[in-house]
């Protein structure tokens, strides 16, 4: 064998052992199951049609097709750039403090519930 040879062996094994004991890639999240909930639990009572988050921004949070649509404005979230996104910008309360949603006196959403809305728009922020 070449060293070239041996080279190119050891670095397709030593690719193969880091790929088996490497993460496993984060599951799948669903808006239906994962996300619509939060939404619902957390976002609904003001982004519904007549709500006062809807009056204010146009925002509508009652379907995906709305929540995709975004606000007046322009859209709120940005498929595989959860970084961007203005949903999680004002969810993490890196806007103005006077735009953090949940707003009011509204419990903030927990750490989870904002990882879970970060992957999924960085998973590409499917209607699934």
């Amino acid at each position: 064998m070449t060293t070239t040879t041996i080279r190119l062996v050891s670095g397709l094994a030593l690719a193969g052992l880091l790929t088996a004991c490497g993460e496993k890639p984060a599951p799948t999240v669903s808006y239906a199951r994962d996300i619509a909930p939060i939404i619902e639990q957390n976002c609904l009572e003001c982004h519904r049609p007549g709500g006062d988050g809807e009056v204010a921004s146009g925002l509508r949070l009652d379907d995906y097709a709305d929540l995709m649509k975004g606000t007046r404005f322009g859209p709120v979230v940005k498929p595989g750039d959860s970084l961007s996104s203005t949903l999680v910008i004002l969810i993490e309360g890196r806007a103005d403090p006077s735009l953090k949603m949940p707003h009011g006196d509204r419990q903030p959403l927990s750490p989870g519930q904002i990882q879970m809305i970060r992957q999924w728009i960085d998973q590409g922020a499917k209607n699934n």
